[in-house]
C-alpha cells in the first residue's frame, strides 16, 4: 500500500529535551523528525506530537517544536499514545494512515505503533526518524514492528509517496527544499 498525503497524518512520539541526547544517533533523529514535520506542513499532512511525562522528560525538543508550531501536542503516561486515550481527539483518529516517527523504537514508538496497527490503521515507521538508546534495542523494535504488518519506511519514501508524481511546482518546490 503506498502513503497518500490526503489519507496520512503524522506521529511524532516523545522526541523530547531530556530523552533526545541519551538517544543513538539523537541530533540526527531530531534533525530527521524536524524534516518530516517540516515536510508534512508543505504538502497539508496534520501533524500530532506526544511527550511523555513532560514534567519529568522535558517538553518536545525546541527545533522541532519550531518546526511543527501547527501541531497538536498531547500528554500520555502509557508508553502508547493509542493505550494512553490522548490521541482521540486527533488526526491521527481521523486518518486512516499514521506516519510514526520518534523515540524510544522499542518502546513508545514501538507499543503506539502496534496498538494503532490493531486498530484497524496502516501504520508506517520512518526507520531513519527512531532512535533508542541503544542500536539493538531501535533494530529490534524495527523488526517485530515489521513482522506485525507494519511497513518501515524511509523519510524520501514518505516524500515521493505524498507527492505522487514529478514534473509539478510543487515536486520542484519540495525536491529543491528538502530532497538532495
Amino acid at each position: 500500500m503506498l502513503m497518500s498525503a490526503q489519507d496520512c497524518s503524522v506521529l511524532i512520539v516523545d522526541v523530547q529535551s531530556r530523552l533526545a541526547p541519551a538517544i543513538h544517533e539523537g541530533a540526527q533523529i531530531v534533525a530527521h523528525c524536524v524534516w518530516l514535520a517540516r515536510l508534512a506542513e508543505r504538502v497539508g499532512v496534520p501533524v500530532v506530537i506526544t511527550e511523555h511525562c513532560a514534567e519529568k522528560i522535558g517538553p518536545t525538543v525546541d527545533t522541532l517544536r519550531a518546526a511543527a508550531a501547527a501541531a497538536q501536542v498531547v500528554g500520555k503516561e502509557a508508553f502508547s499514545a493509542h493505550a494512553d486515550g490522548c490521541l482521540a481527539t486527533t488526526a491521527v483518529d481521523r486518518r486512516r494512515q499514521v506516519v510514526v516517527c520518534g523515540t524510544e523504537a522499542h518502546v513508545c514508538v514501538l507499543q503506539t505503533a502496534l496498538d494503532l496497527r490493531w486498530a484497524g490503521k496502516e501504520v508506517f515507521v520512518v526507520a531513519d526518524a527512531v532512535g533508542s538508546r541503544s542500536p539493538a534495542n531501535r533494530d529490534l523494535a524495527l523488526a517485530r514492528m515489521r513482522q506485525h504488518g507494519i511497513e518501515i519506511v524511509s523519510r524520501e519514501m514518505v516524500a515521493f509517496e505524498w507527492l505522487q508524481r514529478g514534473g509539478t511546482a510543487q515536486f520542484s518546490a519540495i525536491n529543491r527544499e528538502f530532497i538532495r
